[in-house]
């Protein structure tokens, strides 16, 4: 008798999971490398969430990838937590050790740092303050990532001022708390500036923060990738800044769960974006 080759699955965990893309990047690069694996959208309800996940290791899953609204919950099913997931406080990442525990990560700040990196080279995270728009779950890891780097200040300003005092509360004295309606006035001086909002996204309402503030040569992100180019992103390049759109935060916060998965770490070019784009 032969062993059977085992074929490594993934996925993707959420409810609604349709619009994800992330099945359409995991494919192409498991296409690109001769990787006989799959990486498949499960669509899972709250009540679900635990049995499923016990499951997957089962039936032949070596991780998966969570999203919206499981990322918090999932941190209450894993054996191991990573820091930056504990201090985010949700996961994006499992993966389904060989001994039979589950291993919790988070890959957003990871992502949204190296697209930042890759798509404005010059960009020195010590070179002024940061502003931040928004305080839900991206923001977090936004937030993160960006003490981790060194990043001096960074000014924050939610629709809901107290969901931005909580950050305050727990990644301390680096941030400072705009009122909403001040948010434009928060955008002086900053040299980065990131929409973490779903504002000014296909079918949310537009992006209406007054942007006169902006300094040119800032580094301006929408995590918003659809539209890739959206009204905040042109009307930041139109003040001279440089703009990032928020596909690329998606593309490499994947990369590192795919390396962990299946064994090889997949290049981020203008291929992977176009599939994504056209998938």
């Amino acid at each position: 008798m032969t062993d059977h080759p085992i074929i490594p699955l993934a996925g993707v965990i959420g409810s609604p999971i349709a619009h994800s893309k992330s099945p359409v990047l995991h494919a192409h690069w498991l296409k690109t490398y001769g990787i006989r694996g799959f990486y498949i959208p499960m669509d899972v309800a709250q009540a679900n969430l635990r049995e499923v996940i016990a499951a997957l290791p089962r039936a032949g899953f070596v991780g998966c990838n969570v999203t919206i609204p499981h990322k918090e919950t999932v941190l209450g099913l894993a054996d191991v937590v990573t820091d930056r997931a504990a201090l985010i406080g949700a996961a994006n990442t499992l993966i389904f050790r060989k001994d039979g525990r589950i291993h919790a990560d988070n890959t957003d700040g990871y992502g949204f740092i190296a697209n930042l990196r890759q798509n404005a080279p010059g960009w020195a995270p010590a070179a002024g303050p940061a502003a931040v728009i928004g305080a839900g779950g991206a923001a977090r890891a936004v937030v993160a990532s960006l003490i981790e780097v060194g990043v001096p200040e960074i000014r924050i300003a939610n629709r809901t001022r107290t969901r931005a005092e909580v950050l305050r509360s727990e990644f301390g004295a680096k941030i400072v708390v705009h009122d909403w309606v001040q948010a434009g006035n928060m955008l002086e001086g900053a040299a980065t500036v990131i929409n973490t909002t779903s504002l000014g996204m296909e079918g949310k309402p537009d992006f209406r923060v007054p942007l006169d503030g902006l300094s040119p040569g800032a580094v301006v992100n929408d995590l918003v990738y659809t539209p890739l180019r959206t009204k905040f992103l042109e009307e930041a390049a139109a003040a001279g800044c440089v703009t990032v759109d928020g596909l690329g935060m998606l593309l490499h916060q994947a990369a590192p769960a795919f390396e962990r998965w299946f064994g090889t770490r997949p290049e981020i070019d203008q291929r992977t974006r176009d599939v994504v784009l056209g998938g």
